[in-house]
């Protein structure tokens, strides 16, 4: 297997809010704490889970700041920087570079739906502006309405030395199976899907970026050392026992992070509630999520 550069589970972090909507540092850190208690190697800071389309700029700045201070050399800090402005995006990836964050994770554009050609020059600008920064490029079409091809993401694996891996979330093992084929040796694929973590172990990736692991992060990591270790019926086990707890947390009726915050609620570690246009879990919402962490041994009934 390809070494992880960053371990093999990573976990999108959630951003807690107080009663009023803001960030609660001391939220954070419990959040933080449980996570590196609990199966993380890493934390992703201001992603997607991270409700960061609602994060103003210098909240992201405090965010990243404080849990790289909270986590202390523990593990990796890795930044949602990227964004639909490639300028914007530059420049907040040089203030995280300076705070000190161990990689940045860059998003394929939202809404702007830039061609093949463009993604290429947006994630380049970006690489080239931090080349002493880790970048992780971020594939998720569900939520960008683009898709990066295989191709554009093996062109720029070679194309900066500092564009280390890729968090890859279109759900497609075969285009993940190509990237591993052709991207420059040591090129690190993660899954973005937690229910497909173990199958792209199968076709080359190295690990997670994981939002199921803020409730189940031990048997994450250990599903990820079994398979590594060639304990694949182990592995397939915690694959299959984990599975209503993914399904928990990815719910048709209501987008992630709303059903892993009322699963952190309910686990006694606080998160508050969402930013709008995202609202809470309804009780039926969360009533299956309190049934799945029972259920898993959790929560008591």
């Amino acid at each position: 297997m390809t070494e992880p550069l960053f371990g093999q589970v990573l976990t999108a972090m959630v951003t807690p809010f107080d009663a009023a909507g803001n960030i609660d540092d001391a939220g954070v850190a419990g959040v933080v704490e449980h996570l590196l208690a609990n199966g993380s190697d890493g934390i992703v800071v201001c992603g997607t889970t991270g409700e960061s389309p609602t994060l103003s700029h210098a909240e992201k700045l405090h965010l990243f700041k404080l849990v790289k201070d909270i986590v202390a050399g523990r593990g990796p800090v890795i930044a949602g920087t990227g964004g639909n402005d490639t300028a914007a995006s530059i420049a907040i990836t040089l203030e995280a570079a300076e705070i000190g964050v161990d990689g940045a994770l860059l998003v394929v554009p939202p809404y702007n739906k830039p061609s093949q050609e463009g993604l290429y020059q947006h994630f380049i600008a970006i690489a080239q502006a931090v080349p002493g920064l880790k970048c992780m490029l971020y594939n998720v079409p569900g939520r960008t309405a683009q898709n990066m091809d295989a191709a554009t993401t093996v062109r720029l694996s070679y194309a900066a030395d500092n564009i280390v891996a890729v968090k890859e979330a279109s759900g497609n093992l075969v285009q993940a199976a190509e990237i591993y084929a052709n991207a420059r040796p040591g090129f690190n694929i993660y899954s973005g899907d937690d229910g497909l973590a173990l199958p792209m172990l199968a076709v080359g990736g190295v690990g997670v970026v994981s939002v199921s692991a803020h409730l189940v992060g031990k048997d994450m990591k250990q599903m990820h050392v079994s398979f590594a270790n060639g304990a694949l019926e182990e592995a397939a086990k915690l694959n299959a026992k984990m599975l209503p707890i993914v399904k928990a947390c990815f719910q048709p009726s209501t987008p992630s992070p709303a059903p892993v915050k009322a699963g952190m609620n309910l686990l006694g570690v606080p998160v508050g509630g969402l930013r709008l246009p995202l609202v809470e879990a309804n009780s039926a919402e969360s009533e299956i999520v309190r049934k799945a962490l029972v259920a898993y041994g959790l929560i008591s009934e």
